[in-house]
Parts: structure tokens; sequence; C-alpha cells
């Protein structure tokens, strides 16, 4: 990538496995398309100044053409952008549709098109959320005119930019994944007995082990869950897939 593009803020490429296959650059039959001479961007920002502020520095770069400029999800999907947009820029707090229903709707029924997520929110859910959505990079609203350009043009070549506090956070979470204490049979089939209300005296009668035995494996559950109560330990279970959401549970 040109360096004069890239500017003084730096993104960082997170492959295409985070964020799903790459099918904007490729037909039904798998050959690759034709690059365009011009991309067609569209925006959905609800922040007037700074949709204003994108639509002019994305539109005076000759390769890049702003098709449409919107305040909400519901404005964009409406309008006849939809079948000219190659590349969204897409707020999440928007009013109405959310932007992460946003990138949802767009690769439900326009798969081809590239969403670049541009948010305040850094949080792990939003960007985990985004990229299972669908989305191909998440950068902070506050990436300078020439790194959004830069991301444009990176997402448009297939990678998936994503600005470095973004991206080590991602990392971090998957290094906390990887070092996370896995349950022991033994404790799975306890905590999905917790998950449906009994006591430990039932849980105990129904896997033949003493109340003192139930004990010392639920102490190893909340310490492997990091969690100090069955509704914790049950919430954590649920998030990490360990206990079915549909069996339950009386709290």
């Amino acid at each position: 990538m040109n360096e004069k593009h890239r500017g003084d803020t730096l993104f960082t490429d997170i492959t295409a496995t985070l964020a799903g296959p790459v099918s904007s650059h490729f037909d039904l039959r798998g050959n690759m398309k034709k690059k365009s001479a011009v991309t067609n961007i569209g925006i959905i920002e609800d922040n007037r100044y700074m949709r204003d502020g994108w639509e002019a520095f994305i539109g005076s770069e000759t390769d890049l053409n702003v098709v449409g400029a919107f305040g909400s999800c519901e404005e964009a999907f409406a309008s006849d952008v939809m079948s000219r947009v190659d590349l969204f820029i897409m707020d999440i707090g928007l009013p109405g549709m959310s932007g992460i229903e946003g990138v949802r709707y767009v690769k439900k029924h326009y798969p081809d098109v590239i969403v670049i997520m541009a948010s305040v929110f850094d949080d792990d859910q939003h960007i985990f959320d985004a990229l299972k959505a669908g989305a191909m990079g998440y950068l902070e609203k506050k990436v300078s005119p020439e790194g959004l350009i830069a991301a444009i043009r990176d997402a448009i070549d297939g990678g998936s930019p994503i600005t470095p506090n973004i991206a080590n956070k991602v990392i971090r979470s998957f290094h906390q994944g990887d070092n996370q204490e896995h349950l022991t049979e033994r404790e799975h089939q306890i905590l999905e007995k917790l998950a449906t209300g009994v006591s430990y005296h039932t849980i105990g009668k129904e896997i033949f082990l003493s109340v003192d035995g139930v004990r010392y494996h639920i102490r190893n559950i909340y310490r492997k869950l990091q969690v100090n109560s069955r509704s914790e330990a049950i919430a954590k279970g649920i998030s990490r897939k360990l206990i079915n959401p549909g069996v339950f549970f009386y709290l």
C-alpha cells in the first residue's frame, strides 16, 4: 500500500478468518472478478457532521465514489444505492436498526458488499458481535481520514482492517480463551444438574456421589469459571456453551 495513503494512523489487518470469507472478489464459479476502476462507497452514520466529513474526504479520492450517505440503516436500505454500493462504512449505535443488525441484513441480502464498522464502542461484545455478523473490519471513530482511506483500500484488496487497540482486544480474548481451565466430565455433569435447580443432595443421589463430594466438585467449577454463586456459574456455563439454555432452571 502506498505510504501516503496510510497517513499517521496505522491499522492492523486481522485475517479474514475472524470475519468470514471474502466473497466480494469472486463470482459464483470462483473466478476472480475484474476490479472496477472506482469503488462505490456507502456511509451509514447518524452524526451529520461526521457523516458529511467522511463523505467529503472519501469522495475526494479518485478511486472512491460516495454513492450515498445516510443517518440510519432503514434509510440506506430503502434507497436505490443498494444495487450499486460495493462497501459500507457503518456506525453501530444508530437510531432504529443497530449497525450490527445492519451488517446481518447486508450480508443476507447483499453478500458481496463489504462492511467496515466505525464506532465509539471498543468493548469485546460489540467487536465480536460485529465480526460474527459479517463485518470485514472494525475501526474507532477517531481514526484519521488517511487511516480510514487506507482501511477502505485494504478491505477492497481482501484485508480485514482493525485499529490497533481493537486488534489487541481480539488477540487478548483468544489468549484468555486458550488459558481457560476445562471442566472435567464429572464437573460438566454437575454443572448441568445445577442448572435444573435441584439440591446438592439430589445431585449426589442422581450421580451416586456424597454431598461432600458434590460440594468439592462445585468448588472446582466455581474456581475454573471464576464465579461465586450458582446463578453466576449457570450464566457463565451458558455463555461458554457448556449448558444448553433449554434445560432449565430455577434461580
